[in-house]
């Protein structure tokens, strides 16, 4: 009878399958070097990474593993996206300069917004600040809109898609 390995996925230990099935699943990507297995003789669940010829150390081709290596672990998982957690600074300054110098547009400026940032300027001096009341406003519910959203949400909604008024 052929080894049964079990592996655990999710926290959840799953199994048993055969040394080839592993090794398919390794393949495919459904099993990553820091994924804990277990098979008889093990004394405890070892990282998917330590069973031999499971994960060659190169590519076929010679050249750098098929996956991408942490910098603090040796496993392979998708890149966290450093655009939006950016865009948590720009949301914060953005949300500020809105409710406090609202009239003036300086938070469309922020955001790469210069249409509705010159709009909101010229419509507050050129109305002698009869104008300024109404820009105030809009940039103090836009302030208050800014700092309710998820930092996701903001980057989508003004970063990705450049929504520009509310």
């Amino acid at each position: 009878m052929a080894q049964q390995w079990y592996y655990s996925l999710n926290g959840k230990e799953c199994g048993p399958v055969s040394k080839v099935e592993l090794q398919e699943m390794a393949d495919r990507g459904q099993l990553h070097p820091g994924d804990l297995v277990w098979t008889d003789g093990m004394r405890n669940w070892e990282p998917a990474r330590t069973v031999p010829d499971l994960f060659p150390e190169r590519s076929p081709s010679g050249g750098h593993p098929p996956y991408e290596l942490d910098e603090y672990e040796d496993e392979r998982r998708p890149r966290p996206p450093r655009r939006a957690s950016r865009s948590s600074d720009k949301k914060i300054a953005a949300a500020i300069c809105a409710i406090l110098l609202g009239a003036l547009g300086i938070h469309k400026f922020i955001l790469g917004m210069t249409t509705p940032g010159v709009i909101m300027l010229l419509v507050s001096l050129l109305t002698c600040g009869v104008g300024a009341l109404v820009m105030s406003i809009i940039g103090l519910v836009e302030g208050i809109i800014y700092l309710t959203k998820s930092d996701e949400d903001f980057y989508q909604t003004y970063v990705v898609e450049k929504k520009e008024w509310f």
